[in-house]
């Protein structure tokens, strides 16, 4: 359940939200709501401003597409327990199926768009300090007690899942599957790694605060990073790392009630085109569209990527890694 402060923060938002459109002429089904993880604010700032304009050039209406940004799974968790969501556009497959789970969201929602809806795809990198002092250029480097580690909560964001089975898939294949001195790897560094609830916290405690030597995080946030650091940081690709994988998806009861089923299929519908695609890119998230990618090629190096699926089932993953009393937990234990 959602905290109380979070329940009245969520509530104090629709509030004024809901007196914003009212006052600006904006009807019930004028209006859309995309429920977002973390570190997409610029992205969909992009997205909707030029999805609104043509909208507005081919039907003759405005709408107004309002953003809630936060961990993946705490995003889940709100939609859920009654936020108005007309799409959510998550970090990972099991928060969105989550939603799916309880019947907000019907089923066969994946295959209702291109590429298992994933109009972008996106992976884990490393952001150092300037000079790169520590000597960090792949996994095996973090394991050292005089390195700090920064990067997401694997319990309450999707960019700590990610990071969590990029390291533990990466470090596998660095021991040509030991299991268990990757479990004893992966402990050993969590052990020493300031985890924060979610992706921009994570961000602002590594270039903001100066806290920590590597910050493990999406390619696309680390891009942001470097620009707004005024040269201080530096960019790590590893020898390996996971393709992250954020569906996209409406919520069927919401958008049934609210009359805007049409309009948010539209939404999805334009992550695919040109225009959308090539914003995802400059925007440092890789496009799944083979040309606008091969026109961006020059943005993201080519590294070896795996797929959370060689790893398991993510039901198996939930049950392994992050589910309570799982080795996440354990490992947090053993921190105290």
């Amino acid at each position: 359940m959602l905290r109380r402060s979070g329940l009245l923060l969520l509530l104090l938002y629709l509030v004024g939200a809901t007196a914003w459109i009212v006052a600006s002429g904006f009807s019930r089904n004028q209006q859309l709501l995309n429920v977002a993880c973390d570190p997409t604010r610029e992205l969909w700032t992009r997205i909707n401003a030029a999805f609104i304009e043509e909208y507005e050039a081919q039907y003759g209406e405005r709408l107004v597409i309002l953003q809630s940004h936060n961990g993946s799974a705490s995003q889940a968790r709100t939609v859920i327990e009654g936020q108005q969501a007309d799409v959510v556009t998550l970090a990972l497959w099991p928060d969105t199926d989550a939603i799916r789970q309880v019947g907000l969201i019907a089923d066969g929602w994946e295959d209702r768009l291109p590429n298992r809806s994933l109009p972008y795809t996106s992976t884990i990198v490393f952001v150092v300090r300037k000079g790169n002092p520590k000597q960090i250029h792949d996994w095996v480097d973090l394991d050292n007690p005089a390195v700090q580690i920064i990067t997401p909560s694997p319990k309450t964001s999707g960019n700590g899942k990610w990071s969590f089975l990029a390291m533990w898939g990466s470090y596998l294949r660095h021991t040509q599957n030991d299991v268990a001195a990757t479990e004893a790897f992966v402990s050993r560094v969590y052990r020493r790694t300031l985890a924060e609830s979610a992706a921009r916290d994570s961000t602002m405690t590594f270039s903001k605060k100066k806290i920590g030597d590597v910050h493990l995080t999406w390619e696309n946030e680390a891009h942001l990073e470097i620009q707004e650091a005024n040269g201080e940081l530096e960019i790590v690709y590893p020898k390996w790392s996971i393709i992250a994988e954020p569906h996209v998806a409406m919520v069927d009861d919401v958008v049934r009630r609210k009359g805007t089923q049409a309009k948010a299929e539209a939404y999805l519908k334009f992550l695919y085109t040109d225009a959308a695609q090539e914003i995802m890119a400059e925007q440092y998230h890789r496009p799944t569209n083979p040309a606008v990618l091969a026109r961006h090629r020059h943005r993201f190096p080519e590294i070896p990527l795996f797929a959370a699926r060689e790893l398991g089932s993510w039901s198996e993953l939930n049950a392994r890694f992050f589910a309570e009393g799982a080795l996440y937990d354990r490992i947090s234990e053993g921190r105290k």
